[in-house]
């Protein structure tokens, strides 16, 4: 494949106007704004003693309530965890706490930083969420985009020995319209910011590590994504089906940008995959 056609494939931006963007992006942060407001929960927790990175916690309630942790997009150099937050009152409703995440950002901050910082905040709702009203035993991780490939990241096996977590600790993810095996970006535009070699990009594909038994998963994808996102998506699905459960979700009408707003309202089939994902679980605590 050509350095013109992977970049064709990844740039999801070319697949809707720089309008619909702009509006798509607003919307996040204005409905994450107006799901948070009026709930219970905790702000500005820094959860990693070796970085500045921060994680809200969102609709807690009496006893230990499950948690979502919700992982942010931007191609890993935009967008924060105040974009991630407007599922919070769709989960509040069916009991559920929310936890958006921040990390650092490429380029100042390498992948292989970002993606430790992602897990040492699932570590911090293990080792702490009983503090905050969550449930350690319950802990669902998703997110899109860049965010579906952190969330696979904490899927995968390895991590979570050095971290005093036990290997089932995400019980269930949902990568939403995510990228698994980055090897391809390394010769396309987002390696500007990412800077990375194939050494480096296989290590930081989570596509190379599904080895082993992991959590239930439901793979997501939008309809109008791009191109090297439908196929990885597909890709990602029939790797972890072969060890794990894994359910391949495409939700129709939806780009790659808007897909992730389908949590905001509990009627879509995003979130019922993804409420279905916690009724799975039961009640541990």
């Amino acid at each position: 494949m050509t350095d013109a056609q992977i970049d064709a494939d990844y740039n999801v931006r070319n697949t809707i106007s720089p309008e619909l963007f702009d509006a798509t992006i607003e919307e996040y942060r204005r409905r994450s704004r107006e799901a948070v407001d009026g709930l219970d929960g905790f702000a500005d927790l820094r959860y990693d003693p070796d970085s500045i990175e921060c994680l809200d916690v969102w609709g807690t309630g009496s006893g230990l309530r499950p948690a979502f942790v919700a992982i942010h997009g931007g191609y890993w150099r935009a967008l924060s965890r105040h974009h991630t937050a407007f599922m919070a009152r769709m989960l509040d409703a069916a009991g559920i706490a929310t936890v958006s995440v921040d990390y650092g950002l490429a380029p100042d901050t390498p992948l292989e930083e970002i993606v430790r910082q992602v897990r040492a905040a699932v570590a911090w709702v293990y080792h702490h969420g009983a503090d905050h009203g969550l449930d350690p035993n319950r802990i669902v991780v998703g997110g899109s985009s860049a965010g579906g490939h952190l969330t696979a990241t904490t899927m995968v096996p390895g991590w979570q020995g050095p971290l005093d977590l036990p290997d089932d600790v995400v019980r269930a993810a949902m990568p939403i319209s995510g990228l698994f095996d980055i090897r391809p970006l390394v010769n396309s535009f987002a390696n500007e910011w990412l800077g990375l070699d194939d050494t480096r990009a296989s290590a930081l594909s989570p596509m190379l590590q599904a080895d082993r038994v992991g959590p239930r998963a439901v793979v997501a994808v939008a309809e109008h994504d791009g191109v090297g996102f439908l196929e990885q998506s597909r890709m990602f699905h029939d790797a972890w089906a072969r060890r794990s459960e894994s359910e391949l979700l495409m939700i129709p009408g939806r780009n790659h940008y808007d897909v992730f707003l389908d949590l905001a309202d509990p009627d879509t089939a995003l979130s019922r995959a993804l409420l279905g994902l916690f009724a799975d679980l039961g009640r541990t605590s």
